[in-house]
């Protein structure tokens, strides 16, 4: 592994504008380099590669590695930074593991080389989600540096599983902190940025801060039937019976619906809107207009794969199997169908559902591997507005907004432990920069992840003990350190 230095020199900050410094960029570059690939079988599981990682981390951070309480699950990580006065703050969460690199050959840089350019610094986990496990390290090292401490407890929790459902990372850290009965105020984790351009007809930057997320569910269909020579068949096969139950499930979707969370999304969303859609959306500051409108609002939203996932439990067939020759009849056929299902429904509703839609005894339907259900979503509280603020601040002129993420993250297994969970990160994507989470070439830019950094900064002197805080500092005539920049 390449030598990086820890921090050493906090004397001097430039403006975020100008971006991660080099030797930021090439502690996350370090990380990059470690390829710490998620595996559903433990027999696969990149250890020595997560010990790497640790490794860095324990090199690079040193301050953060004396002063916290480290206790490690497996692979995965979680600090307890003591507060002066009683109770917990915040969990903050991101995750080591990322996901494999389809067809290394199709990327600009080897997607484990960490190559740090100009502008960006590549890698398979520069945004998901290693970016955020190295800024909140940053943050918190730079406030030990300048004697910052939390006002009350702040733990960060860094699993190493994350994208294979996180039970041996996320579920034992969550389990630990329910056996202390930790309870925190805002729980913070991937999942919302600041997207450009991405939302139809919106004139300026939207910053998605989502408040929760959808269930998640598997379900298998399978047929058996007896089998036999291709050229004597009888009325359907196990593939042909299959089939239609495929295209009954898919072309007879789980209802449309506005939860109160999308309705709020939508609201503050408003100002952005041309004039057509905000007197449509102005419709609902009036609970008897809200109940004509929502349903052509929920039409309108479905006319997009990415919007239409704010308004339903999607359906997706991805995987079918039968047969194992052209003339052979086969004896069975299964399918796995894929649900992400909206607060107000259920993994029983999705059973229910599929049964009822197939109508058929002779297909089997049953669930298959990992589920969660959706997640409690509360209105957002002054944890959101916090976060509302401290993006608002780093990029001036965008929409701030509330949402749901679309998919499962290791926030879910953390809900009884919090008051509000905020899924957010200050960074500023377009639709390809999206394409490239899970796809090829994935990277960040400096300024991106300077935002990061600094974003977390300034939580955490928004979450300081009182005479650490830069208005009480100025008060009793200290020196505050100036939150506003990227250079250690």
């Amino acid at each position: 592994m390449a030598q990086v230095r820890p921090i050493t020199d906090t004397s001097a900050h430039s403006p975020v504008t100008d971006g991660a410094d080099d030797e930021v960029a090439e502690r996350l570059a370090a990380a990059l380099r470690c390829a710490t690939v998620s595996a559903d079988d433990p027999a696969r599981s990149a250890d020595a590669e997560f010990a790497r990682l640790a490794e860095h981390l324990e090199a690079a951070f040193p301050l953060t590695h004396a002063e916290l309480e480290l206790t490690v699950f497996g692979r995965s990580r979680l600090y307890r930074w003591p507060g002066v006065e009683e109770g917990v703050s915040a969990i903050l969460l991101a995750h080591q593991d990322v996901v494999p690199a389809d067809d290394p050959q199709r990327w600009t840089h080897p997607p484990f080389a960490g190559v740090v350019d100009d502008e960006f610094i590549w890698g398979r986990g520069a945004i998901d989600d290693k970016s955020r496990v190295l800024a909140v390290l940053e943050a918190v090292e730079w406030a030990l540096r300048n004697g910052i401490r939390p006002s009350r407890t702040v733990y960060l929790a860094f699993g190493h599983d994350e994208e294979v459902f996180g039970d041996g990372g996320a579920v034992r850290m969550a389990g630990h902190l329910r056996d202390l009965g930790v309870r925190a105020d805002l729980l913070l984790d991937e999942g919302g940025v600041i997207t450009d351009g991405v939302a139809d007809g919106v004139d300026r930057p939207v910053a998605s801060i989502m408040l929760g997320e959808k269930g998640y569910a598997t379900v298998r269909l399978s047929v058996t039937e007896t089998g036999g020579h291709s050229s004597m068949p009888g009325r359907q096969t196990a593939v042909g019976r299959l089939a239609r139950a495929v295209a009954r499930v898919q072309d007879r979707p789980m209802p449309l619906r506005l939860t109160p969370v999308i309705a709020d999304m939508l609201a503050r969303m408003r100002v952005a809107l041309p004039g057509p859609r905000r007197k449509l959306l102005g419709l609902t500051d009036s609970e008897v207009l809200s109940r004509l409108a929502a349903p052509l609002l929920t039409r309108i939203m479905a006319l997009a794969p990415s919007t239409e996932a704010l308004v339903r439990t999607t359906t997706a067939p991805t995987v079918i199997a039968g047969g194992v020759k052209a003339n052979v009849l086969p004896q069975s056929a299964e399918a796995l169908v894929n649900f992400r299902i909206l607060p107000g429904d259920s993994v029983a509703a999705v059973l229910a559902h599929c049964r009822r839609v197939i109508g058929d005894d002779g297909v089997t339907v049953e669930l298959c591997g990992p589920t969660s259900e959706p997640s409690r979503v509360d209105g957002p509280g002054p944890a959101y507005e916090l976060i509302a603020e401290l993006a608002t601040g780093l990029v001036p002129g965008i929409v701030t907004t509330t949402g749901l993420v679309p998919g499962a993250t290791d926030s879910r297994h953390y809900g009884d432990l919090v008051e509000t969970r905020c899924n957010f990160a200050p960074i500023v994507l377009d639709a390809e920069d999206l394409e490239r989470i899970h796809g090829t070439d994935e990277r960040i830019s400096r300024l991106n992840y300077a935002r990061l950094i600094e974003f977390n900064r300034r939580l955490i002197q928004r979450l300081a003990a009182p005479s650490d805080r830069p208005e009480q500092a100025a008060s009793t005539g200290r020196t505050a350190p100036e939150p506003t920049g990227t250079q250690q």
